[in-house]
Protein backbone atom coordinates (compact mmCIF):
# COMPACT_ATOMS: atom_id res chain seq x y z
CA UNK A 1 0.00 0.00 0.00
CA UNK A 2 1.39 3.21 -0.58
CA UNK A 3 0.87 6.60 0.92
CA UNK A 4 1.08 10.02 0.00
CA UNK A 5 2.21 12.66 2.13
CA UNK A 6 -0.44 14.58 2.51
CA UNK A 7 -3.23 11.67 2.85
CA UNK A 8 -0.91 10.90 6.01
CA UNK A 9 0.11 14.63 7.32
CA UNK A 10 -4.36 15.33 7.18
CA UNK A 11 -5.02 12.03 8.68
CA UNK A 12 -2.43 12.70 11.63
CA UNK A 13 -3.47 16.59 12.06
CA UNK A 14 -7.04 15.10 12.19
CA UNK A 15 -6.36 12.83 15.66
CA UNK A 16 -4.08 15.18 16.70
CA UNK A 17 -6.78 17.84 16.84
CA UNK A 18 -9.90 15.48 18.01
CA UNK A 19 -7.53 14.15 20.47
CA UNK A 20 -6.65 18.30 21.73
CA UNK A 21 -9.92 19.40 21.34
CA UNK A 22 -11.47 16.79 23.50
CA UNK A 23 -8.92 17.25 26.22
CA UNK A 24 -9.12 21.19 25.96
CA UNK A 25 -13.04 21.08 26.41
CA UNK A 26 -12.62 18.59 29.38
CA UNK A 27 -10.40 20.84 31.11
CA UNK A 28 -12.85 24.07 30.59
CA UNK A 29 -15.54 21.63 31.83
CA UNK A 30 -13.60 20.30 35.23
CA UNK A 31 -12.89 24.04 35.64
CA UNK A 32 -9.07 22.19 35.95
CA UNK A 33 -6.23 23.87 37.28
CA UNK A 34 -2.44 22.85 37.75
CA UNK A 35 -0.93 20.03 35.61
CA UNK A 36 -4.20 19.67 33.56
CA UNK A 37 -4.43 23.56 32.07
CA UNK A 38 -0.51 22.98 31.16
CA UNK A 39 -1.07 19.77 29.04
CA UNK A 40 -4.13 21.54 27.65
CA UNK A 41 -1.72 24.10 26.23
CA UNK A 42 0.89 21.20 25.21
CA UNK A 43 -2.46 19.96 23.54
CA UNK A 44 -3.14 23.53 22.11
CA UNK A 45 0.32 23.20 20.59
CA UNK A 46 0.51 19.70 19.26
CA UNK A 47 -3.04 21.30 17.08
CA UNK A 48 -0.55 24.13 15.69
CA UNK A 49 1.21 22.00 14.96
CA UNK A 50 -0.47 20.38 12.84
CA UNK A 51 -1.76 22.86 11.21
CA UNK A 52 1.70 24.90 10.23
CA UNK A 53 2.61 21.73 8.44
CA UNK A 54 -0.49 21.50 6.60
CA UNK A 55 -0.06 24.69 5.51
CA UNK A 56 3.49 23.90 4.60
CA UNK A 57 3.03 21.01 2.71
CA UNK A 58 0.05 23.11 0.55
CA UNK A 59 2.21 25.89 0.10
CA UNK A 60 5.64 25.73 -1.10
CA UNK A 61 6.54 29.38 0.13
CA UNK A 62 5.11 29.39 3.12
CA UNK A 63 8.92 28.94 4.63
CA UNK A 64 7.20 30.21 7.92
CA UNK A 65 4.63 27.63 9.08
CA UNK A 66 8.28 25.33 9.34
CA UNK A 67 9.08 27.78 11.83
CA UNK A 68 5.89 27.56 13.80
CA UNK A 69 5.22 24.14 13.42
CA UNK A 70 8.99 23.47 14.75
CA UNK A 71 8.42 25.91 17.85
CA UNK A 72 5.24 25.14 18.27
CA UNK A 73 6.23 21.02 18.40
CA UNK A 74 9.12 21.85 20.86
CA UNK A 75 6.36 23.62 22.91
CA UNK A 76 3.77 20.90 22.93
CA UNK A 77 6.31 18.44 24.38
CA UNK A 78 8.06 21.32 26.54
CA UNK A 79 4.43 21.08 28.44
CA UNK A 80 4.18 17.74 28.59
CA UNK A 81 7.26 17.71 30.95
CA UNK A 82 5.90 21.16 32.76
CA UNK A 83 2.90 19.13 33.26
CA UNK A 84 4.23 16.58 35.36
CA UNK A 85 6.67 18.71 37.29
CA UNK A 86 3.50 20.61 38.13
CA UNK A 87 1.52 17.60 39.24
CA UNK A 88 4.21 16.41 41.44
CA UNK A 89 4.20 19.84 42.93
CA UNK A 90 7.77 21.13 41.77
CA UNK A 91 8.85 24.41 40.95
CA UNK A 92 8.76 25.70 37.30
CA UNK A 93 9.89 28.72 36.95
CA UNK A 94 13.76 27.54 35.46
CA UNK A 95 11.92 25.17 33.75
CA UNK A 96 9.55 27.49 32.03
CA UNK A 97 12.43 29.35 30.93
CA UNK A 98 14.42 26.55 29.45
CA UNK A 99 11.20 25.09 27.43
CA UNK A 100 10.70 29.04 26.57
CA UNK A 101 14.62 28.80 25.04
CA UNK A 102 14.28 25.76 23.29
CA UNK A 103 11.09 27.12 21.59
CA UNK A 104 12.67 30.07 20.39
CA UNK A 105 15.47 28.47 19.40
CA UNK A 106 13.85 26.25 16.97
CA UNK A 107 11.88 28.84 15.85
CA UNK A 108 15.07 30.62 15.05
CA UNK A 109 17.42 28.40 13.33
CA UNK A 110 14.37 28.06 10.71
CA UNK A 111 14.41 32.27 10.32
CA UNK A 112 17.79 32.20 9.79
CA UNK A 113 18.31 29.57 7.03
CA UNK A 114 15.02 31.47 5.44
CA UNK A 115 12.95 31.14 2.51
CA UNK A 116 15.90 28.35 1.12
CA UNK A 117 15.80 26.40 4.33
CA UNK A 118 13.48 23.77 3.08
CA UNK A 119 11.48 20.98 4.71
CA UNK A 120 14.25 20.34 7.19
CA UNK A 121 14.85 23.76 8.29
CA UNK A 122 16.17 24.18 11.65
CA UNK A 123 15.37 20.16 12.18
CA UNK A 124 18.75 19.69 14.47
CA UNK A 125 17.66 22.22 16.95
CA UNK A 126 13.98 20.60 16.92
CA UNK A 127 14.76 17.06 17.58
CA UNK A 128 16.91 18.09 20.21
CA UNK A 129 14.56 19.66 22.07
CA UNK A 130 12.04 17.17 21.50
CA UNK A 131 14.69 14.69 22.81
CA UNK A 132 15.49 16.47 25.76
CA UNK A 133 11.52 17.62 27.16
CA UNK A 134 10.71 14.18 26.60
CA UNK A 135 13.61 12.91 28.26
CA UNK A 136 12.87 15.00 31.54
CA UNK A 137 9.39 14.25 31.24
CA UNK A 138 9.73 10.59 31.41
CA UNK A 139 12.04 10.96 34.55
CA UNK A 140 9.55 12.89 35.99
CA UNK A 141 6.49 10.63 35.73
CA UNK A 142 8.36 7.95 37.72
CA UNK A 143 8.75 10.88 40.72
CA UNK A 144 6.98 11.75 43.80
CA UNK A 145 3.43 11.76 43.41
CA UNK A 146 3.20 10.49 39.67
CA UNK A 147 5.49 7.24 40.72
CA UNK A 148 2.38 6.31 42.59
CA UNK A 149 0.14 6.03 40.09
CA UNK A 150 0.44 3.11 37.63
CA UNK A 151 -0.82 5.25 34.35
CA UNK A 152 2.04 7.31 34.97
CA UNK A 153 4.34 4.71 33.92
CA UNK A 154 2.62 4.55 30.58
CA UNK A 155 3.04 8.17 29.96
CA UNK A 156 6.61 7.60 30.94
CA UNK A 157 6.94 4.77 28.56
CA UNK A 158 5.48 7.29 25.45
CA UNK A 159 8.09 10.08 26.45
CA UNK A 160 10.66 7.63 26.95
CA UNK A 161 10.47 6.17 23.55
CA UNK A 162 9.74 9.16 21.98
CA UNK A 163 12.78 10.68 23.53
CA UNK A 164 14.48 7.22 21.96
CA UNK A 165 13.11 7.93 18.60
CA UNK A 166 14.25 11.42 18.42
CA UNK A 167 18.18 10.33 19.42
CA UNK A 168 17.96 8.02 16.85
CA UNK A 169 16.28 10.33 14.26
CA UNK A 170 18.89 12.93 15.17
CA UNK A 171 21.94 10.52 14.64
CA UNK A 172 20.69 9.38 11.20
CA UNK A 173 19.99 13.10 10.17
CA UNK A 174 23.56 13.68 10.85
CA UNK A 175 25.00 10.84 9.70
CA UNK A 176 22.90 10.08 6.59
CA UNK A 177 21.35 12.82 5.77
CA UNK A 178 17.56 13.49 5.36
CA UNK A 179 17.33 12.62 1.14
CA UNK A 180 19.34 9.03 2.57
CA UNK A 181 17.45 5.64 2.26
CA UNK A 182 17.63 4.68 5.71
CA UNK A 183 16.05 8.17 6.81
CA UNK A 184 12.89 8.08 4.32
CA UNK A 185 12.42 4.49 5.29
CA UNK A 186 12.77 4.54 9.03
CA UNK A 187 12.69 8.44 10.49
CA UNK A 188 10.61 10.47 7.48
CA UNK A 189 7.52 11.95 7.65
CA UNK A 190 5.20 9.35 6.96
CA UNK A 191 6.62 6.91 9.20
CA UNK A 192 7.23 9.80 12.11
CA UNK A 193 3.04 10.65 11.92
CA UNK A 194 2.01 7.00 12.43
CA UNK A 195 4.12 7.58 15.44
CA UNK A 196 2.60 10.70 16.47
CA UNK A 197 -0.89 9.50 16.07
CA UNK A 198 -0.19 6.45 18.07
CA UNK A 199 1.69 8.49 21.37
CA UNK A 200 -0.91 11.27 20.81
CA UNK A 201 -4.16 8.72 21.60
CA UNK A 202 -1.90 7.11 24.35
CA UNK A 203 -0.67 10.60 26.18
CA UNK A 204 -4.29 12.00 25.90
CA UNK A 205 -5.78 8.87 27.02
CA UNK A 206 -2.79 8.61 30.07
CA UNK A 207 -3.25 12.51 31.02
CA UNK A 208 -7.29 12.29 31.04
CA UNK A 209 -6.75 9.27 33.73
CA UNK A 210 -3.82 11.14 36.09
CA UNK A 211 -6.26 14.07 35.81
CA UNK A 212 -9.38 12.13 36.85
CA UNK A 213 -7.46 10.34 39.38
CA UNK A 214 -6.74 14.09 41.46
CA UNK A 215 -10.37 15.16 40.46
CA UNK A 216 -11.22 13.99 44.37
CA UNK A 217 -8.94 16.30 45.56
CA UNK A 218 -9.78 19.47 44.07
CA UNK A 219 -13.18 19.75 45.53
CA UNK A 220 -10.88 20.47 49.21
CA UNK A 221 -8.56 22.73 48.08
CA UNK A 222 -11.01 25.93 48.10
CA UNK A 223 -9.26 28.52 50.19
CA UNK A 224 -11.08 30.91 52.96
CA UNK A 225 -10.88 34.08 53.05
CA UNK A 226 -7.82 34.30 55.66
CA UNK A 227 -5.94 31.58 52.93
CA UNK A 228 -6.05 28.01 55.11
CA UNK A 229 -8.27 25.69 52.68
CA UNK A 230 -11.75 25.15 53.60
CA UNK A 231 -11.37 21.45 55.23
CA UNK A 232 -8.59 22.88 57.22
CA UNK A 233 -6.06 20.31 55.19
CA UNK A 234 -2.79 22.24 54.27
CA UNK A 235 -1.21 22.30 51.00
CA UNK A 236 2.50 20.67 51.10
CA UNK A 237 4.45 23.78 50.64
CA UNK A 238 2.65 25.49 53.36
CA UNK A 239 2.80 22.41 55.55
CA UNK A 240 6.80 22.36 54.83
CA UNK A 241 7.61 25.97 56.14
CA UNK A 242 5.13 25.39 59.85
CA UNK A 243 7.10 22.31 59.98
CA UNK A 244 10.07 24.17 59.64
CA UNK A 245 9.13 26.97 62.17
CA UNK A 246 7.92 24.15 64.71
CA UNK A 247 11.05 21.94 64.06
CA UNK A 248 13.29 25.05 65.14
CA UNK A 249 11.41 26.21 68.13
CA UNK A 250 11.19 22.99 69.50
CA UNK A 251 14.87 22.22 69.32
CA UNK A 252 15.64 25.00 71.52
CA UNK A 253 13.55 23.41 74.37
CA UNK A 254 14.75 20.07 73.19
CA UNK A 255 11.08 18.66 72.57
CA UNK A 256 10.41 16.12 70.67
CA UNK A 257 8.59 17.02 67.20
CA UNK A 258 6.30 13.72 65.74
CA UNK A 259 5.04 13.83 62.30
CA UNK A 260 3.03 11.06 61.38
CA UNK A 261 2.03 9.87 57.32
CA UNK A 262 -1.06 8.21 56.99
CA UNK A 263 -1.91 6.52 53.66
CA UNK A 264 -3.69 4.62 51.51
CA UNK A 265 -1.83 2.59 48.46
CA UNK A 266 -4.80 1.23 46.39
CA UNK A 267 -7.68 4.37 45.24
CA UNK A 268 -6.97 3.70 42.12
CA UNK A 269 -7.79 0.08 42.28
CA UNK A 270 -11.10 1.41 44.12
CA UNK A 271 -12.13 3.80 41.74
CA UNK A 272 -11.44 0.96 38.56
CA UNK A 273 -13.47 -1.54 40.84
CA UNK A 274 -16.10 0.04 42.54
CA UNK A 275 -16.05 3.58 40.36
CA UNK A 276 -15.71 7.20 40.47
CA UNK A 277 -18.21 7.84 42.90
CA UNK A 278 -17.39 5.33 45.84
CA UNK A 279 -13.60 6.38 44.90
CA UNK A 280 -14.42 10.23 45.94
CA UNK A 281 -16.65 8.70 49.21
CA UNK A 282 -13.52 6.98 50.53
CA UNK A 283 -11.10 9.72 49.96
CA UNK A 284 -13.65 12.37 51.55
CA UNK A 285 -14.12 9.94 54.47
CA UNK A 286 -10.13 9.52 54.78
CA UNK A 287 -8.94 13.12 54.88
CA UNK A 288 -12.07 13.70 57.34
CA UNK A 289 -11.03 11.06 59.38
CA UNK A 290 -7.45 12.00 60.15
CA UNK A 291 -8.06 15.83 60.84
CA UNK A 292 -10.67 14.87 63.08
CA UNK A 293 -8.89 11.90 64.88
CA UNK A 294 -5.61 14.31 65.20
CA UNK A 295 -4.76 16.18 68.20
CA UNK A 296 -6.40 19.46 68.30
CA UNK A 297 -3.19 21.46 68.10
CA UNK A 298 -1.54 18.94 65.11
CA UNK A 299 -0.89 20.14 61.95
CA UNK A 300 -2.64 18.46 59.08
CA UNK A 301 -1.60 18.65 55.57
CA UNK A 302 -1.28 17.02 52.02
CA UNK A 303 1.25 14.75 50.80
CA UNK A 304 0.62 13.62 47.64
CA UNK A 305 -2.49 12.41 46.23
CA UNK A 306 -2.79 9.40 49.13
CA UNK A 307 -0.90 10.56 51.67
CA UNK A 308 -1.72 13.24 54.47
CA UNK A 309 0.89 14.31 57.42
CA UNK A 310 0.20 14.69 61.19
CA UNK A 311 2.82 16.89 62.54
CA UNK A 312 2.55 17.94 66.34
CA UNK A 313 5.05 18.46 69.46
CA UNK A 314 4.95 15.28 72.20
CA UNK A 315 6.14 14.36 75.22
CA UNK A 316 7.07 11.05 74.76
CA UNK A 317 7.59 8.38 72.16
CA UNK A 318 4.91 6.48 74.19
CA UNK A 319 2.39 9.22 73.32
CA UNK A 320 2.94 9.33 69.73
CA UNK A 321 2.18 6.16 69.26
CA UNK A 322 -0.91 6.49 71.26
CA UNK A 323 -1.94 9.32 69.00
CA UNK A 324 -0.84 7.31 65.77
CA UNK A 325 -3.14 4.11 67.00
CA UNK A 326 -6.05 6.39 67.78
CA UNK A 327 -5.69 8.03 64.41
CA UNK A 328 -6.12 4.59 62.37
CA UNK A 329 -8.57 3.06 64.78
CA UNK A 330 -10.79 6.09 64.71
CA UNK A 331 -10.12 6.25 60.83
CA UNK A 332 -11.09 2.22 60.11
CA UNK A 333 -14.05 2.42 62.06
CA UNK A 334 -14.94 5.82 59.85
CA UNK A 335 -14.56 3.86 56.76
CA UNK A 336 -16.14 0.91 57.53
CA UNK A 337 -19.60 2.94 57.59
CA UNK A 338 -19.23 3.77 53.38
CA UNK A 339 -18.03 3.00 50.27
CA UNK A 340 -20.25 0.07 50.56
CA UNK A 341 -17.92 -1.68 52.95
CA UNK A 342 -14.65 -1.13 50.64
CA UNK A 343 -12.35 -0.22 52.77
CA UNK A 344 -8.75 1.21 51.68
CA UNK A 345 -5.28 -0.16 52.73
CA UNK A 346 -3.81 2.17 55.19
CA UNK A 347 -0.38 2.27 56.72
CA UNK A 348 0.69 4.98 59.36
CA UNK A 349 4.12 5.69 60.02
CA UNK A 350 5.45 7.73 62.92
CA UNK A 351 9.19 9.64 62.68
CA UNK A 352 10.27 11.48 65.56
CA UNK A 353 12.92 13.79 66.07
CA UNK A 354 14.62 12.31 68.70
CA UNK A 355 15.63 9.57 66.05
CA UNK A 356 15.75 11.16 63.22
CA UNK A 357 16.77 14.53 64.25
CA UNK A 358 14.75 18.42 63.20
CA UNK A 359 15.22 18.31 59.87
CA UNK A 360 11.99 19.03 58.29
CA UNK A 361 12.57 16.96 55.08
CA UNK A 362 14.13 14.43 56.59
CA UNK A 363 11.23 13.94 59.36
CA UNK A 364 8.54 13.73 56.63
CA UNK A 365 10.36 11.42 54.47
CA UNK A 366 11.10 9.07 56.94
CA UNK A 367 7.23 9.18 58.15
CA UNK A 368 6.71 8.34 54.62
CA UNK A 369 8.29 5.70 54.17
CA UNK A 370 7.62 4.14 57.61
CA UNK A 371 3.61 4.30 56.49
CA UNK A 372 4.86 2.89 53.33
CA UNK A 373 6.24 -0.22 54.97
CA UNK A 374 3.34 0.23 56.99
CA UNK A 375 0.40 -0.57 54.27
CA UNK A 376 2.44 -3.78 53.35
CA UNK A 377 3.05 -5.41 56.66
CA UNK A 378 0.92 -8.33 57.28
CA UNK A 379 2.08 -7.67 61.56
CA UNK A 380 0.80 -3.77 61.86
CA UNK A 381 -0.39 -1.12 60.00
CA UNK A 382 1.47 1.35 62.56
CA UNK A 383 5.15 1.53 62.11
CA UNK A 384 7.35 3.75 64.26
CA UNK A 385 10.65 4.73 62.28
CA UNK A 386 13.75 3.74 64.03
CA UNK A 387 17.43 5.57 64.60
CA UNK A 388 19.06 6.53 61.19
Amino acid sequence: MTLDLTSVVIMTALVVNVSGILFIVETLLRRDEGAGRIWALGFLAAMLTTLAYTMWSQSDGAWWAVAVGNSAFVAGTGCMWLGCRVFNGRRMDWAAALVAGGVLAAAVAVAVEGPDGGDWAGAVWMFVGLLAFAAAGAVECLRGALREARTAWVLAAVLGFQSLYYVSRTTAFLTSGPDSPLFQNAFGTIPTSFLTVVLTIVAVVSTSVLRASRAPMRGHLRRSAVGVPKDGILPAESFADALENLCERAAWRGEIVGVTAVRIDDLEQISTAFGSEVARSVTDTWRTGVRRHAPTNALVAEDGETGLFVGAVLDTAIEARRQAGAIYRGLFDDLGKVGGGVIPVVGVGIALSEAVGYEPEALMRVARETASRASSSVETSVLMAEAE
